[in-house]
């Protein structure tokens, strides 16, 4: 494990490369009872993140690795073999996949807050554009949530969540008269879709 800390430290090396090699390293290491492949996979993003070569979003790379499960095993297989190639390559082709799949859902968000936004028959300053605004970060809400985001009361939030509500924008999710709670459910089909391109495949 110290070598392995070494070498994911090393600053001479391709970094996808290099973190390819790391994970299957620690994987075939296998230093713990349960949840190295959990490990394994947050070592992926530490390496992306701590060299800088992902920045300001988390790529889904491992999501990509597992797609197609056994060609991840088999490269595993070849890097234990010593051959670092199809690992290398797997790591590659996954990272590639996942900024693609990224792409595709932040297309589908951008479009998604066009809509609402010819949608909204209010003014641009009205809370209901302005809760347009923090929905793609905030999809899930309730009056009490949105009031103290926006900063008004929550009798004037909930007009605003009736006019999303009628522009078809937020569906509540809840059947009780109080604490109610609604979604945003362009948002969670994007979130959806995205996590069913990234399925892991048997």
């Amino acid at each position: 494990m110290d070598d392995l800390v070494k070498f994911a430290n090393r600053v001479d090396l391709p970094i996808l490369v290099q973190t390819a090699i790391a994970h299957a390293q620690f994987e075939t290491i296998h230093s713990f009872p349960d949840g190295n492949g959990r490990v394994g996979r947050a070592l992926i993003q530490a390496i992306l993140r701590g060299t800088q070569l992902t920045r300001s979003v988390t790529e889904p790379v491992s999501a990509g690795l597992l797609h197609d499960t056994t060609s991840y095993f088999n490269a595993l297989d070849s890097y234990r073999s010593g051959d670092i190639a199809p690992i290398a390559a797997a790591a590659a082709n996954a990272s590639f996949a996942a900024i693609s799949n990224r792409r595709l859902l932040v297309n589908d968000l951008d479009t998604a807050q066009k809509q609402w936004r010819e949608q909204v028959k209010e003014r641009r300053d009205s809370a209901a554009n302005r809760r347009v605004s923090i929905l793609l970060r905030q999809p899930v809400i309730d009056s009490s949530s949105a009031a103290a985001e926006l900063g008004i009361t929550t009798v004037n939030v909930q007009i605003a969540i009736n006019h999303l509500v009628d522009a078809g924008i937020l569906v509540q999710i809840t059947n009780r008269k109080r604490n109610r709670i609604w979604v945003t459910k362009d948002v969670v089909r994007g979130l959806d879709e995205f996590v069913a391109r990234a399925k892991r495949r048997r």
